[in-house]
């Protein structure tokens, strides 16, 4: 099942990238593997994937010393100062940045590794009560705030769109993260890069691509339903 799910989640992410006249190189498929058992992620490996994306820390440590060493972890879900210093060395990118608390606690733990960790800012675009992420004229304050921490890099921006049965209704979602992305990077920041915007899920991810999504985090769509009943 797997398989075929990857080709027709593969299928699509190349028709969305000629759509906007997008290489396909230039997007980035995230397989959002929360509450999968490590088999379903061998198997989703073995088909190619590199890039695993996980929300909590348990499952993310669990995953890693399980599975070989070249995937590409992602902390994508939100993520409390306390378990800053299990991911810090284990994650690639983290997404979730949203609060200078965390970012603190990011900086404080790096520091003590001597390491630069990779973090995307969480906008809350659609400005839902029950998301994380800070609000749209909160992001530039916020990220010339944490550009000044020597031991994280600021690497793009990402937002997590309502669950609409209609993608189309997401697509200024989209489009406001694209264009807050163009106004940060005019503004020259050090050591702030915006060149990734993580959005788009499975419900929606075609749309975020004709709007300029580097990656885009699929879970349903590659392994089918997610089991609640697993703990993590």
């Amino acid at each position: 099942m797997i398989r075929e799910q990857l080709q027709e989640v593969e299928a699509r992410i190349e028709a969305a990238c000629a759509r906007a006249g997008r290489k396909r190189e230039d997007v980035t498929l995230i397989a959002v593997s929360k509450t999968k058992p490590v088999e379903a992620l061998r198997e989703a490996y073995d088909l190619g994937i590199r890039v695993f994306g996980e929300n909590k820390v348990q499952e993310l440590t669990e995953k890693y010393d399980a599975l070989p060493g070249d995937i590409r972890w992602h902390m994508i879900g939100h993520l409390q100062t306390n378990k800053v210093k299990y991911i810090i060395d284990k994650a690639e990118l983290i997404h979730s940045v949203d609060s200078i608390r965390l970012a603190e606690a990011i900086e404080k733990e790096a520091a003590k590794r001597e390491r630069t960790v990779r973090i995307l800012a969480e906008v809350n675009v659609a400005e839902e009560e029950s998301k994380f992420g800070i609000r749209m004229d909160e992001a530039i304050p916020f990220i010339e705030k944490i550009a000044g921490y020597p031991h994280i890099q600021v690497c793009g921006l990402m937002t997590i769109a309502p669950f609409v049965e209609n993608p189309e209704e997401n697509r200024p979602i989209f489009k406001n993260l694209h264009k807050l992305s163009v106004d940060i990077a005019g503004k020259n920041i050090d050591n702030v890069n915006v060149n990734i915007l993580s959005m788009g899920m499975t419900n929606d991810y075609e749309v975020a691509i004709e709007e300029g999504a580097t990656m885009v985090r699929v879970g349903t769509g590659i392994f089918g339903a997610r089991d609640y009943t697993v703990s993590g």
